[in-house]
């Protein structure tokens, strides 16, 4: 009773300030694609193979920092990290809005990957300081519900800035708040539960427990060395890559490939961009529930992956002569995309130990960055060199089929495992 008293205590102060911290990190990357749809290329004289390259180097840049981070988060401060990357990645945002030439514009991409690369690995590591291995994926569900929630109202918000005034003034004023919100980020966060005044001194015993018999039943791993060489770390980062092609890919270039498949205007192209979205926030909610109730991770991912790559599939061979079949089929094909991503970040704190677990999530998810890279650059260009999105949903495709067989050659030992831990204080 009592730890169910402290867990209930913990989502409702803990998880949206963290919810709101990674919306906010967000909203900066996602963005970017409404800017291209919005003339920012024919402003700044940027050729096509530029504005993919552009779209890609943000992911460029996240990926050489995400390790430094992660390992600066579990040794040092999650906090301090944040706060300072809240700072900066603010700034970059809103500079993007006021750069005169594409030159700029390139070292701004560059550096807001940067600034933004220990966020996610940062996020995860504080929250597995906080939430226990059967409350795991709900927590990461809420934390990365960031993104599509995120995306979902601003896809609207930034079509209406755009034809209200125009993609400047939308980089602007989407960068702002995150510099407004890191006092409130420095004022309410604790690193740990021993740090929380909230909690009594019997309350954060309970919690200490728990954690310490969730680490005592894995297999420890001397450093950092040793846990990237383990075959399922590889497994995972080839696994997130591939992930990540189809994600951001899709991400990036939605706003893009709607508006050249129709008729509709920045504004519409806003409401139909957030449509994905919304589904994928109800489909995450729900599989990250069931993957706690059953303590199973990747029967709730791979299933996933694979209805988004069939749905790729499907809108490339609808192609573009049925718009509305092929925009349902993306709508499908977003939302299973999103839905696995609590379960999958659940699988690596439960099959490492908690020395080497935040390295090993920045690695898996510096890989994810790459994919990322490689995703929002080879959708652009396709798109640009073909005028058709259609090379692009296969290429998405094939990533996500790829990734699927990647999850189920993984077997964490944490699989339907929650039993041998115990949950009360």
């Amino acid at each position: 009773m009592q730890h169910t008293t402290i867990a209930i205590r913990r989502w409702w102060y803990i998880m949206p300030i963290a919810f709101i911290t990674y919306s906010l990190a967000y909203l900066d990357r996602a963005n970017f694609g409404f800017a291209a749809a919005a003339g920012m290329a024919k402003d700044l004289s940027i050729t096509p193979a530029m504005s993919s390259l552009l779209g890609a180097l943000f992911f460029l840049g996240y990926f050489f920092f995400q390790i430094p981070g992660a390992v600066y988060a579990e040794r040092r401060s999650a906090k301090t990290l944040v706060f300072w990357s809240l700072i900066l990645w603010g700034g970059c945002a809103a500079l993007t809005g006021i750069v005169t030439n594409a030159n700029w514009l390139i070292v701004i991409r560059f550096t807001l990957g940067v600034v933004e690369a220990a966020v996610m690995p940062a996020m995860l590591i504080y929250l597995s300081h906080w939430f226990t291995r059967a409350e795991r994926s709900r927590a990461n569900t809420f934390l990365i519900l960031g993104n599509p929630v995120t995306v979902l109202w601003m896809s609207v918000l930034s079509g209406y800035l755009v034809q209200a005034f125009d993609w400047r003034v939308m980089f602007i004023a989407e960068g702002v708040p995150a510099i407004i919100w890191a006092v409130f980020w420095w004022l309410l966060v604790k690193e740990k539960p021993a740090d929380a005044a909230w909690l009594t001194a019997e309350e954060k015993k309970g919690l200490e427990a728990v954690f310490a018999a969730e680490q005592s039943g894995l297999k420890q791993v001397k450093n950092y060395r040793e846990a990237f060489r383990s075959r399922k770390v590889i497994l995972l980062c080839a696994q997130y890559f591939c992930w990540s092609i189809g994600v951001y890919g899709f991400v990036l270039w939605l706003p893009s490939i709607l508006k050249a498949g129709s008729d509709v205007g920045m504004v519409e192209a806003g409401w139909l961009s957030s449509v994905p979205y919304l589904l994928a926030t109800v489909a995450m909610l729900g599989v990250s529930y069931l993957s706690d109730k059953t303590g199973n991770r990747r029967a709730f991912v791979w299933p996933c992956l694979l209805i988004g790559a069939v749905a790729f599939i499907g809108s490339y061979m609808v192609g573009s002569s049925n718009f509305w079949l092929s925009f349902g089929l993306l709508v499908i094909a977003g939302g299973a995309m999103y839905a696995p991503y609590g379960p999958f970040f659940a699988i690596i704190p439960e099959m490492l130990p908690k020395n080497v677990a935040g390295g090993a999530m920045a690695l898996i998810n510096s890989m994810g960055a790459l994919g990322s890279f490689v995703g929002s650059y080879a959708v652009g260009y396709l798109n640009g060199v073909t005028g058709s999105p259609s090379a692009s949903y296969a290429l998405m495709a094939a990533a996500l089929l790829v990734s699927v067989v990647l999850t189920i050659a993984v077997k964490p030992e944490g699989e339907k495992s929650f039993a041998a831990v115990p949950h009360h204080a």
